[in-house]
């Protein structure tokens, strides 16, 4: 019955997500948005906990909030050019809307204060969902709105959130917060990204989505919480760990893993753009991100005993095994080479 309940709800996610991609009315656009959110309050609340209860309440007040605002700007523009297209959105006050309701949805700064308590308050499991399913549909409105937004805006949006992410993550002990915080700074990335080129922004959604579902699936393994837990997630299984941590340097954008090459494309476009100054500051926000994945990897390997310690060691038992995990960590390391077939093929 559970299984069945969770097909049902991955189902909902999908057709929610195709409705959005595939039309342009602003109606089925807000019904798929609307089908999406309510297909992952029971995700949220299969916990049965308290805390599960208040992210549950939180996440669909703020993404009925965002709903709420786009079924405005929506009705505004439909007021004003008498069109429900998305694609003839001209006026200012829809736009500015939009903007508004797709930064909460997504959780970009300054808008981003809900998203690390609710991934506290989920399973490790749920929270992989919300940091990469969820952000499917707003940013694809974000694509079909590409042509009518401007351009400094998303560039001032995406600046703010690599930013506060960074700053945010530096005193997380809770490992979901810090992947919270990763996570935002990750999304000003592709919004950064999205204003440049359409293609890069694609390329770096997709690596973004493969890191995090390997660092996710590496902490739903080894029953990882908090950063403590981490000096013991050894004993589950030592080679899991050791790609763990390169995925880590990854995500901060450590040459010459995957997650170097949507940071130096971004950084090279936006050069030759003559937005130095921005490229310049993107560039230091990663060091702040850097710093805490790299204390991430200190507490994992390099705090570890040299002797004998109580806990048990997991690993001479059969573990559960997934095809998902080794391919995500894999393409997580070494999708570098690939630049060139990424970068001009999608």
């Amino acid at each position: 019955m559970g299984s069945m309940v969770f097909t049902l709800l991955v189902t909902g996610l999908s057709t929610s997500t195709i409705i959005t991609m595939s039309s342009h009315h602003w109606l089925l656009a807000w019904l798929g948005l609307e089908l999406n959110t309510l297909c992952m309050l029971p995700l949220i609340f299969k916990k049965r906990h308290p805390r599960a209860t208040e992210a549950t309440t939180k996440y669909f007040l703020v993404q009925a909030t965002a709903a709420a605002i786009i079924l405005l700007a929506s009705t505004l523009n439909a007021w004003q050019t008498g069109q429900w297209n998305i694609t003839n959105t001209n006026s200012n006050m829809p736009i500015a809307l939009l903007y508004t309701s797709l930064a909460l949805k997504l959780g970009l700064a300054p808008a981003h204060l809900w998203y690390i308590e609710i991934l506290q308050g989920t399973t490790t499991s749920t929270a992989l969902i919300i940091t990469t399913w969820q952000k499917i549909a707003p940013l694809t409105l974000i694509y079909m709105l590409h042509s009518h937004m401007h351009t400094n805006i998303l560039l001032c949006l995406g600046l703010l959130s690599t930013l506060t992410g960074a700053w945010t993550g530096l005193n997380q002990t809770q490992v979901r917060k810090v992947l919270a915080a990763s996570s935002i700074a990750h999304v000003g990335w592709i919004v950064t990204a999205l204003a440049l080129q359409q293609t890069l922004a694609t390329v770096t959604l997709i690596i973004y989505i493969t890191m995090t579902t390997s660092i996710f699936m590496t902490f739903i393994f080894s029953s990882t919480k908090t950063l403590q837990d981490m000096g013991t997630a050894w004993s589950t299984t030592p080679p899991l760990l050791a790609s763990a941590l390169m995925t880590l340097m990854s995500l901060g954008g450590l040459p010459p893993l995957t997650g170097f090459l949507p940071k130096w494309l971004i950084l090279k476009e936006l050069t030759t753009s003559g937005f130095t100054p921005l490229s310049t500051a993107l560039a230091l926000s990663s060091l702040p991100a850097i710093y805490f994945y790299i204390r991430m990897a200190y507490i994992t390997m390099l705090t570890t005993p040299p002797n004998t310690t109580n806990t048990e060691q997991k690993w001479r038992f059969k573990s559960p095994n997934h095809m998902i995990a080794p391919l995500s960590l894999m393409l997580s390391m070494i999708m570098l080479p690939l630049t060139p077939l990424l970068y001009m093929t999608v």
